[in-house]
């Protein structure tokens, strides 16, 4: 994975850890997570722009 062992990645791990503290982790990982969701959402999406009117409503008057 990306040309890191595991020796590495338990060493990142431990910096993490280090600075943000265990309390923090899972807040990190949501926050990651939503961005990565809405990255691939923005990615798949198309550039066009629907500019078809909406069809309005008839709406008759009470007499």
């Amino acid at each position: 994975m990306f040309g890191l062992g595991s020796t590495e990645l338990i060493i990142i791990l431990a910096l993490v850890m280090i600075i943000f503290g265990a309390g923090k982790l899972p807040e990190i990982g949501g926050a990651l997570g939503k961005g990565l969701r809405s990255f691939k959402k923005a990615a798949q999406e198309s550039d066009e722009i629907d500019i078809t009117p909406e069809p309005e409503e008839k709406k008759e008057d009470p007499k």
